[in-house]
């Protein structure tokens, strides 16, 4: 099927001869209403004439196209522009085409012959463009094309001025494809070889009728159609030939070691090896270059480079090698995670916890009764294992850690987690998969309390670029993404996030700047940082343990996540849930956008038993028991007493080994006072939790209750001033 350019407004500059001429005329062949800008200047930039852009025009419209002429200089680029919108109402394409020579060795250029080199070649081709852009914007459409040269890319003698503006116009196109990706307006640069009045002036005359523009043409008007997805490729093209170019970079040393100094020796010593192309790594993208210095700098941090720098250095920036074989089974340096309840606090508030909703308060204050950690924080201890550069230590992973993204990630809890202490995690390729365009990495990770296994982790990530090794699409190792029922949720979650959301996260241990810093962002095609994919994993896995089990952890199993799209902060996150049976199916969006950003994704919950804390027997041989007893005695003597010095209920909660144990009531507010065993009916206007133990200690004065509660080993929620009446209660009253 032919390529048609039907409905299209195309300007192209410099069109009254040679190569813009040919774009004019394979424009208009094919349907395309054509603007043809000619200033009409001689080769070094004199003159002006209307003569060579009337002449294209009239040759198009003989052949029944659609044209007009433009003779300003592209230095008006919104008078380009207005001509286009003035005569077909709209503008898609621009070929920025129009150059001058003046030649001279670099000593002989004047500032007269640089500046007007500048002003037609990158100047001109800015303002053209940015005159173009917010209308290809406004309407999700736009193809821009820059003309650089061999000269720009190579250097050429004579051509200094030349040169520069031209290798400008690349850098120039390569910042435009980045910016205009989301609307979908694609930017590319050709360094052509063909005849033309630029050419025949350094080239012998049989050469240049050779290389003929029509040769070029067809690149253009491809590279220019709706069909192309090329965006920020640079071609070289002519005589009927194209190739395509990037940028190499060779593997380097690193040359620094932690607290020691690089000296120029060093250099001198590995010059050979710095300079060495084999397994060259092809950076694409300025995050990709970046991201290859970050990662030395954590090996040097870390001291991981050890006594041979330049061996650590092959694994820090190489072009994609892969070997299952090698890489499966091999396990990941050990990482230890130490914390205190100050770290499950700051990640609570990370993913969106409040003191506005009084349910959060468990999550957020070490003094609560039921103070606990949220079960995703799961992730964060194990999370260093990927992020101290863990996977770069493996055999037969020999990637490209610029081009790694996080796909899936997989929790299982099987005890909850401690609000402090130390834990280590060990992990272990678990598998590797070619999916054709890149390859997944399957990381498992287990996490251990001391001997105890508290939680495991299995990271699915993957490798852009990095497939075609030739094994397996697919594991059974991995955990897989469930889609959700068909049918409505059961229930739908929607909780906003703050536009500070992602530099709270942060705190929880992911630095990637990407997360914080704007123009890091913007290097990556995004207006503004984006949400870390974990947050909006723990938003999610929060949701469902309020809406499903109380916002006890002791009920969270384990959490599945698939991610698709990025939240920016200060969007809102809508969950969907669908319970089926003990596993609750979720699916999370942008509320603003409607973009799924978390799919295949469910949360498994255990089943409320017999066994739960809330339903634990009373009693069972506490020492607290006789102090109860003696209180009900006191009570029963001296009740109306009591309640005029104190007038409150309390309700007490005495634990043991971490549980629930027993419940008593002392209410002296009404009438004359009285004691049950059991929660209150109604509310207590104090309740308080403490061990067996410890309530034992402060019975006897060894314990003062005010150093009690300050200690964490006395929790109390309602009208913690009360807390000074407890004195009557238990001084002089509770002799055993």
């Amino acid at each position: 099927m032919s390529l048609s350019f039907d409905g299209r407004v195309v300007l192209v500059t410099g069109a009254g001869g040679g190569l813009g001429r040919e774009y004019a005329l394979a424009f208009a062949a094919r349907g395309a209403s054509v603007v043809v800008n000619d200033l009409g200047a001689d080769t070094k930039g004199g003159g002006k004439s209307s003569a060579a852009a009337d002449k294209v025009v009239e040759e198009i419209r003989a052949k029944g196209g659609k044209a007009v002429a433009n003779y300003d200089s592209v230095e008006d680029g919104e008078k380009l522009i207005q001509s286009a919108l003035d005569a077909f109402g709209r503008i898609d394409i621009v070929v920025n085409n129009a150059g001058i020579l003046r030649d001279r060795s670099f000593v002989r250029t004047s500032d007269l012959d640089w500046d007007l080199i500048h002003r037609v070649h990158l100047r001109g081709s800015f303002l053209v463009s940015r005159a173009a852009w917010n209308h290809m914007k406004n309407q999700n459409f736009g193809r821009i094309i820059m003309t650089a040269s061999a000269a720009g890319i190579y250097g050429n003698f004579g051509q200094a001025n030349y040169s520069a503006a031209k290798l400008g116009m690349l850098g120039l196109a390569n910042t435009l494809a980045i910016e205009g990706r989301k609307y979908n307006i694609h930017c590319n640069t050709i360094a052509p070889i063909a005849g033309s009045r630029l050419t025949e002036t350094v080239m012998p005359p049989d050469l240049v009728a050779s290389l003929k523009p029509e040769y070029v043409a067809p690149l253009v008007l491809w590279l220019c159609h709706d069909q192309c997805q090329e965006n920020g490729g640079l071609f070289e093209v002519g005589a009927g030939w194209i190739g395509k170019l990037r940028w190499e970079r060779s593997q380097g040393r690193i040359l620094r070691q932690k607290s020691k100094p690089m000296t120029p020796e060093a250099v001198r010593d590995q010059w050979k090896e710095i300079c060495d192309f084999t397994n060259a790594t092809k950076p694409t993208t300025i995050q990709e270059s970046l991201a290859s210095f970050v990662t030395v700098l954590s090996q040097v941090e870390s001291g991981e480079v050890g006594a041979n720098p330049a061996a650590a250095a092959t694994s820090v920036a190489s072009d994609a090698g892969i070997n299952p074989t090698m890489a499966v089974g091999q396990k990941l340096p050990t990482s230890s995670f130490s914390y205190s309840h100050t770290q499950c606090i700051l990640y609570a508030l990370g993913v969106g916890m409040s003191t506005k909703d009084p349910d959060h308060l468990r999550f957020l204050y070490e003094g609560h009764p039921d103070f606990s950690c949220l079960p995703t924080f799961g992730v964060i201890p194990s999370q260093s294992s990927m992020m101290d550069g863990g996977l770069s230590s493996v055999p037969g992973l020999n990637i490209d850690f610029t081009r790694v993204l996080h796909g899936e990630q997989y929790l299982e809890l099987y005890k909850p987690l401690p609000t402090s202490g130390e834990l280590i995690s060990e992990a272990t390729v678990a598998d590797v998969l070619d999916k054709g365009s890149g390859a997944v990495i399957l990381l498992d990770v287990n996490t251990y309390s001391g001997k105890e296994l508290v939680c495991y982790n299995q990271f699915s990530v993957f490798v852009v670029g990095a497939g075609g090794f030739g094994v397996k699409r697919n594991s059974d190792k991995a955990k897989p993404p469930l889609p959700p029922p068909n049918r409505a949720p059961d229930a739908v979650v929607i909780d906003s996030t703050t536009r500070d959301q992602a530099a709270l996260y942060r705190l929880s241990g992911d630095w990637n700047p990407l997360h914080i810093d704007p123009s890091f962002a913007a290097m990556g095609g995004f207006k503004k940082p984006i949400l870390h994919g974990l947050c909006s994993f723990g938003f999610a896995g929060r949701h469902v343990l309020k809406q499903f089990a109380d916002n006890d952890p002791s009920r969270f199993k384990a959490i599945k996540v698939r991610f698709a799209k990025p939240v920016t902060p200060g969007q809102s996150l809508q969950t969907e849930m669908w319970k089926e049976g003990n596993r609750i199916h979720i699916q999370c969006k942008v509320k603003e956008t409607g973009e799924v950003v978390l799919t295949g994704a469910y949360v498994d919950l255990h089943g409320t038993s017999e066994g739960s804390p809330e339903k634990l027997s009373q009693g069972g041989g506490l020492q607290s028991e006789l102090v109860f007893a003696e209180i009900g005695r006191r009570i029963k003597d001296l009740g109306s007493e009591l309640v005029k010095k104190v007038n409150a209920v309390f309700g007490w909660e005495i634990t043991k080994d971490g549980k629930k144990a027993a419940q008593w009531t002392i209410d002296l507010k009404n009438g004359s006072g009285s004691l049950h065993k059991g929660p209150y009916k109604g509310k207590a206007d104090v309740t308080i939790t403490i061990s067996d133990e410890d309530f034992m200690e402060v019975v006897k004065g060894n314990l003062m209750p005010q150093k009690a509660f300050f200690s964490g080993k006395l929790k109390m929620r309602g009208n913690i001033m009360l807390s000074q009446k407890l004195e009557v209660i238990l001084k002089d009253y509770a002799k055993l």
